[in-house]
């Protein structure tokens, strides 16, 4: 995908929610297109001194919601986001490195119907997060 595009799908994604493309959102969603990595809020409002945190906040919030960008929570405080690459995915996140993966996992959406059937209340969504140290983190550590 063109970065042209995937910044139209962030805008597209804060104008579903309602909200203005304001000259603040546009410099936001043009940082999250220049990372190819992962990135926390903070790192966002520091490249963005003239966006206010909270805008920087809620945007990323709205951008959750919108499923254009994903929040993984980290076992260390603070959440870090990736962009979302497809559709219905899991995280694995290494504590060693920070690395973070996207992954389907098939069992987890089969395992959820008997699951439903125990809950008292409609599933309407799921999150699955796995911590773990990485191959690269493991051979490095074998290698010493």
């Amino acid at each position: 995908m063109k970065p042209e595009s995937m910044q139209a799908d962030l805008i597209a994604a804060l104008q579903d929610q309602g909200l203005r493309i304001t000259k603040a959102r546009r410099a936001l969603t043009l940082e999250i297109e220049s990372r190819s990595g992962t990135f926390t809020a903070e790192e966002i409002s520091e490249s963005l001194p003239e966006v206010g945190r909270a805008t920087v906040f809620r945007t990323l919030k709205v951008l959750v919601d919108g499923g254009t960008i994903c929040r993984v929570n980290t076992p260390l405080g603070a959440p870090i986001y990736t962009r979302a690459r497809v559709e219905h995915h899991h995280h694995t996140y290494c504590v060693n490195c920070a690395d973070v993966q996207e992954i389907r996992l098939s069992n987890v959406e089969m395992m959820l119907k008997p699951v439903g059937r125990e809950v008292k209340g409609q599933i309407v969504g799921h999150s699955v997060d796995l911590f773990i140290i990485c191959d690269r983190c493991v051979d490095a550590v074998g290698s010493t």
